[in-house]
């Protein structure tokens, strides 16, 4: 039985002693002059047994009916799921198939469909920068995920492949770029959210900086917003030991550094730096441009749209990783003497 209790073709290829291929076969309506009428029939009675109801998603797909992909994202206002929904369309498009963007808020829980019959409507799902659960509603339909946990989803019995970003070494090369520059107190302004993404950000930079000769990381948090990234980053540059460095979780968050700094009539960089991630269109509208990790989410979107097409196939799509690029603008320079 899968994970949710519902019985699959492996479940009555067991039953009825065939194998899967068999099963597709005779449920499939492709089974005469293959398959031997009492073999078909001891499907057909295994699956009545078992109360199995074909993946009509995989049945579709075969036919070339449907062709439509669902995409999960976060949210539809932010520039950079725009350009992960272009890299996917661009890719499906190649190959026939449509793309329905369907936003799922961080905190909502497992997924729900747009669709009332999601399994008939839609062939596969890219889940985007989402926990895991996010697709547990889905798991008859085969899912890809995206910026998301290597590990930690899927079942032994039916893992989720997933294309995700580097965005550790992204926070390995900040920290060696504040670090070069001289800084050693560096504060680190993580966004409140749970996803994998944020929690790998943190992790390397806090064993990042905790690994440099005489340094020092501290951390807040807040929702992913200005005025809760101002508030939060409030909270480090009030402390006695101020950091020299604020290390910000998205391009948003350190938008509300910079408020933060300039409320308490500090300047950027020559009294604190501060870095983003993502480099969206905002890191180059802040003034000082802002010193980020460019990721390359349109490449995102088409990988991971590669890898729900050969997985569509009955392929195993192999595990990717995107690499980061520092992108070094004027928010960083040398910690103020003294202050280092």
């Amino acid at each position: 039985m899968s994970a949710t209790g519902r019985p699959t073709s492996r479940d009555v290829a067991h039953e009825a002693g065939v194998s899967q291929s068999t099963v597709s076969l005779v449920l499939g309506g492709k089974s005469a002059g293959r398959v031997s009428p009492a073999t078909a029939q001891a499907v057909r009675d295994a699956a009545e047994r078992l109360g199995y109801r074909p993946n009509l998603a995989a049945r579709t797909l075969r036919l070339g009916s449907t062709r439509t992909v669902l995409l999960i994202v976060p949210t539809l206002t932010a520039p950079f799921f725009g350009d992960v929904y272009r890299g996917a369309a661009r890719v499906a498009a190649e190959h026939g198939f449509g793309i329905v963007a369907y936003p799922w808020p961080d905190d909502a829980g497992p997924a729900d469909s747009p669709f009332a019959a999601p399994h008939e409507a839609i062939d596969g799902i890219l889940a985007s920068s989402l926990a895991a659960d996010v697709a547990s509603e889905f798991r008859d339909t085969p899912v890809v995920m995206l910026d998301s946990d290597p590990e930690g989803h899927g079942s032994a019995a039916r893992p989720m492949p997933a294309v995700l970003f580097d965005v550790a070494d992204g926070m390995r090369a900040v920290t060696a770029h504040l670090a070069d520059l001289g800084h050693r107190r560096i504060g680190h302004v993580a966004a409140s959210i749970d996803q994998w993404t944020f929690h790998a950000r943190g992790e390397a930079l806090a064993t990042a900086v905790r690994a440099l000769p005489g340094g020092s990381y501290t951390r807040t948090s807040g929702a992913l917003d200005v005025g809760s990234a101002r508030d939060a980053a409030g909270l480090l540059l009030d402390r006695p030991d101020r950091p020299t460095a604020l290390v910000c979780d998205d391009d948003l968050i350190a938008a509300g550094a910079y408020k933060a700094a300039r409320a308490r009539g500090l300047d950027v960089p020559g009294d604190v730096s501060v870095t983003g991630f993502d480099d969206v269109q905002l890191a180059t509208a802040l003034e000082p441009e802002l010193t980020t990790v460019r990721l390359p989410a349109e490449a995102l979107g088409a990988e991971g749209m590669t890898a729900l097409l050969t997985l569509l196939k009955g392929g195993d799509p192999r595990p990717r990783s995107l690499p980061g690029e520092l992108i070094i603008r004027a928010s960083t320079a040398p910690p103020a003497r003294g202050s280092g």
